[in-house]
Order: structure tokens, then sequence, then C-alpha cells
């Protein structure tokens, strides 16, 4: 059996990728079972079975981790696939984010990481900057893929664009709980479409 790779930061010490692994598979258990506030690095070490200076050589914080950890996951799940046409990456977008928000860990997590952000203000710049920004561009590939296409006009409204593809999704998925329903998601794709092909930027009128 080939030994676990590692890695050395600059001047520390080699940090095995499969502590690293169960660390990060700890802090999402707990987290989604206690919430940010009750959060403690003792008890993801423990759950990890590591001690807690093997989280401290990786991150500085309890908040730091939580940045970093939650960046990753957000930010990849983000990838979109091309499937040749709007409706289909349309249709691959939500269906990948409804069982996104779906997931026993993320349902959990989510709701309580938007209320932290209220008294952390480095928690909420990264979910707004980090997490959204990053997975607002990823996201933005569909639009513009479309746009070259010429399924999109030039001058779509990219930033009203994306509130439609995520927007009504959240609301019906994690707000109303709706139940999963695969015809729910292909009738919710004909609509987000039909409103991207309507959403061109207002125009501003000239001042007097």
């Amino acid at each position: 059996m080939s030994r676990p790779s590692a890695v050395r930061p600059p001047g520390g010490p080699v940090l095995q990728d499969s502590v690293t692994e169960a660390i990060r598979a700890a802090f999402f258990e707990e987290l989604a079972e206690v919430g940010y506030g009750r959060l403690s690095l003792e008890a993801v070490a423990r759950r990890a079975g590591s001690g807690k200076a093997a989280i401290y050589r990786r991150w500085k914080s309890k908040e730091a981790m939580t940045i970093d950890l939650v960046t990753q996951v957000a930010t990849t799940a983000a990838d979109t696939p091309d499937t040749g046409t709007l409706r289909g990456d349309v249709l691959a977008f939500l269906t990948a984010t409804d069982a996104a928000l779906r997931h026993p860990l993320v349902s959990r997590i989510l709701p309580d990481l938007l209320a932290a952000s209220v008294h952390h203000p480095n928690i909420a710049a990264s979910l707004r900057d980090k997490v959204s920004g990053t997975r607002r561009e990823k996201v933005a590939g569909i639009l513009r893929r479309a746009m070259e296409r010429g399924e999109l006009p030039p001058d779509t409204d990219l930033e009203l664009g994306l509130d439609l593809l995520a927007g009504p999704l959240y609301w019906s998925t994690t707000i109303r709980q709706a139940p999963l329903d695969p015809a729910r998601l292909e009738r919710l794709t004909d609509k987000v479409v039909a409103a991207l092909a309507a959403s061109r930027p207002t125009s501003t009128p000239n001042a007097p």
C-alpha cells in the first residue's frame, strides 16, 4: 500500500493529506450538528481522531478554518457543464444545485452560516466575496456561452440573469422546502430560460 501523500507549507511541518481530510470531514459534521456558535476546535479534533495541534498547523482559528473549508466546497460545487444549449446548461445547473441544497449537511449548515454572518463580519465578507462572488463568476459562464451561441442577446443583463438562475431555486428548495420533483426542475428551467431571454439592461434616460 502506498503511503499517504504529504505537503510541507513554507517553513512548516509536513501535513498529511489523510489527516487534513479527516479534519475536514469532522469539521462539517460538527458544524452541522452544533452550529458555528457552539463549534469548538477541540470537538472537531476529537471527531477527527487527531490532536488540536494538527488543526492549528493548518488554520490559525475557528473562523479561518470555517472560511477556508466552506469556500473550497462552495466554489467547487459551482462548476458548470457545457451541454451545448442554454436550456441544457440551466437544467444541469438547477439539478446539481438542488441536490446540493438537499444534502443533509448543507441543508443544516447553510442557514446557520447565514445567521452567523450577521455577527461575524469576516464570515459575512467571505460568503459575499469569496463564495458568492466566485460562484457567480463561474455560473456566469452559462450566460456567456449562450450569448456566444446567439441564444441570448449580447446585451443580456448578467447580474439580473444570475439572480434568476439562483433565486427561485433557493427559495423553493431551502425556504419553502418543496419536495424533490424532477418535473418541477424542468418547469423551472423553462421559466428561467424565458426570463433570461428578456433580461436586458434598463436604459437610463438622459438627464434634462
